[in-house]
């Protein structure tokens, strides 16, 4: 087994010493990175884009510390950096980011780096490549690789695991890319000398309101309580945070634990001021993902991990490439490809050909795209600009798809909810980009699953109504494509993660607030049987006037039946009012309804670090004068 570690030149280097290799190294990796990052911003102009980072200094010591580390990360990019880093003081730095703790705050460092819509950025690429003549499956299965006597792998036994058809794939070589599940591939190729080189890495992320960050800048804190690094950045008009850092085992469902989620919550805590009250609740939606690291087999020390990416060629000819990260991705598939041509002798017509080259939706695209879909088509601004940062020059292809909304205004563009600018017509040309089911859309294709749980679950029936009509689903099937995604947005999601949360909190009420929950409890469950049913809300409802959607009158159920047996049982109840008044819960439409017709709430929400005072309420604030009583100068 041979194993093949580049440098980024091609070239070996030799120093005099480890720490002048460590330095040469790192610097040549940096000035490698920001290159393929700025191929990235001329590839795909549509998904990519540079995002100022602020790092806030609360020590002095610190300014001339970080500031070089910066300035030299600008110099080893020369004219490939993206913008040039400088330092803010306090007052500019809150006002770039008015939520930042101001307490010891000495001012800010502004560095660029590079920001993609990573999903759509892995579609593009596989779209260009059918383009210039590749064969793409989705959803199939290596089952085993194929050998000849000499024991040389030529093809593989896949499955399509939505159909269930196997078949076999012949090939003159195969390329083993498979991130975190590179070791199950490698022991097929070479079962006897194959030793495990993967070592995964669980990383947590979380989405929040757009409210928690400024829509244009970042947040870096490169010195967490346990020693590594949290960001917080602007996201699809949301706001995402993380990293954790935990050794995961390999599997196809990473889930997010609370632990996780309540780590990144308390650093985010140290960073805002003390008028943001960071919420438990607001956590739109968590979810864990796998950094397929890899042992340096070079290194005697089994446990070193390789900074970059590694290619091995196996006994079987089977070629593995392993680590590396997204910036780098191209050059990787350029180094791979032509170890490949080099072991089994292939012909090639060129060089390669992946420098400069546009992705799907990047030819004819430009940042003013979106007002020609806006006056063109008559859709609305934010649908609009949607469509072209995630499209580009193809967006024009989804607004013809699009159906007559039967208003003034927008002419074109169903929105699946009323809160996001996706239409669906999208989900009718996700089909055409090889969607195939309806976790690809809501998590795959749209992101709604990675920014709101809650709108995820909403519009589920009409993402499964609409594919049904393009892929001829039966009903059994649609209600199994239902059934797969709200498995998947409670367990990988972070939807499941909210409500232990919630079932896990100590109650927090006090007797009088119990007393007033344990009476609207029974204003709904009036037989006293000691739990509430859909048909208790139903009834409740009709009794004083509320026309409110059966699909509704279940939702409301299932959002605070927490241990999903169909019924709202009297300490479930407690612990939604409980979650309510500590964070963990921010709202709930049960509860808002209940308050709308029987008036006072009863119990104090979570509101910032400043407590009300147990069971006073204020009065509601006075109407406003008439008209003609308001004196103006």
């Amino acid at each position: 087994m041979s194993w093949v570690r580049f440098t980024k030149t091609g070239v070996a280097v030799v120093a005099t010493s480890a720490a002048a290799m460590l330095a040469l190294d790192m610097t040549n990796e940096k000035r490698f990175q920001r290159a393929c990052r700025h191929n990235l911003l001329e590839i795909a102009p549509h998904l990519s884009s540079p995002l100022p980072i602020m790092l806030p200094i609360y020590k002095l010591w610190q300014v001339p510390y970080y500031w070089s580390g910066i300035k030299a990360y600008d110099f080893v990019s020369g004219k490939r950096v993206l913008k040039n880093s400088f330092f803010i003081s306090k007052s500019q730095a809150l006002e770039r980011f008015p939520m930042l703790k101001n307490e010891s705050l000495k001012g800010a460092l502004i560095y660029y780096d590079g920001q993609h819509n990573d999903a759509r950025m892995n579609l593009a690429i596989i779209l260009t490549a059918i383009r210039h003549g590749a064969a793409c499956a989705n959803h199939v299965r290596v089952e085993r690789l194929n050998k000849d006597e000499t024991g040389k792998v030529t093809g593989a036994h896949v499955r399509d695991m939505v159909t269930g058809a196997e078949w076999d794939i012949k090939a003159k070589a195969v390329i083993n890319a498979t991130g975190p599940f590179t070791d199950s591939i490698r022991l097929m190729g070479d079962p006897e000398t194959a030793r495990p080189i993967c070592a995964p890495s669980s990383g947590v992320h979380i989405t929040l309101p757009g409210y928690y960050s400024p829509s244009n800048t970042g947040l870096l804190d490169p010195d967490t309580s346990d020693g590594r690094v949290i960001f917080f950045l602007p996201w699809e008009r949301m706001t995402i945070a993380g990293t954790t850092d935990a050794p995961s085992e390999v599997t196809l469902s990473p889930q997010p634990t609370d632990h996780d989620i309540e780590f990144i919550l308390q650093e985010i805590r140290g960073y805002l001021s003390k008028d943001v009250s960071v919420r438990r609740g607001d956590v739109m939606s968590a979810w864990s993902g796998l950094r397929p690291l890899v042992r340096d087999p070079n290194k005697k020390d089994t446990k070193s991990l390789a900074r970059n990416h590694i290619i091995e060629v196996g006994k079987s000819g089977l070629i593995t490439i392993a680590g590396g990260k997204w910036t780098t991705y191209r050059h990787m598939a350029e180094e791979t490809v032509d170890k490949v041509v080099e072991v089994h002798g292939l012909q090639t017509v060129s060089g390669c050909v992946t420098p400069g080259l546009l992705l799907e939706g990047a030819h004819d695209w430009n940042a003013l795209q979106y007002i020609h879909l806006v006056q063109d088509y008559g859709m609305e601004v934010d649908v609009a600009q949607h469509l072209s940062s995630t499209y580009g020059d193809r967006a024009f292809v989804v607004a013809r798809m699009c159906k007559m909304t039967g208003k003034r205004w927008p002419i074109v563009g169903q929105r699946l909810h009323p809160e996001f600018p996706y239409l669906d017509a999208e989900v009718r040309y996700a089909v055409k980009e090889y969607a195939c089911t309806a976790i690809d859309v809501i998590a795959r294709r749209m992101r709604l699953a990675f920014l709101n749980t809650y709108a995820a679950h909403e519009v589920l029936p009409d993402v499964v109504r609409v594919m049904g009509e393009e892929l001829g689903w039966s009903s059994a099937e649609q209600r199994a494509q239902l059934e797969k995604a709200r498995t998947f947005i409670d367990l990988e999601m972070g939807q499941m993660a909210k409500q232990t949360a919630v079932s896990n909190a100590p109650l927090n009420l006090t007797k009088e607030e119990m007393q007033r929950a344990k009476e609207r409890f029974h204003q709904l469950d009036k037989d006293r049987k000691g739990h509430i049913t859909v048909n208790d809300l139903r009834k409740h409802f009709r009794e004083h006037n509320q026309k409110i959607d059966e699909r509704v009158l279940h939702e409301l159920l299932n959002e605070v039946d927490l241990n999903k047996n169909g019924e709202i049982e009297i300490a479930e109840f407690f612990q939604l009012y409980s979650g309510l008044k500590g964070g963990q819960l921010t709202s709930n439409r049960l509860v808002g309804y209940l308050d709308e017709i029987h008036g006072t709430p009863s119990v104090n929400r979570a509101c910032g670090d400043k407590k009300k005072p147990e069971g006073h309420y204020p009065p509601a604030p006075q109407a406003p004068p008439p008209p003609a009583t308001v004196f103006r100068k």
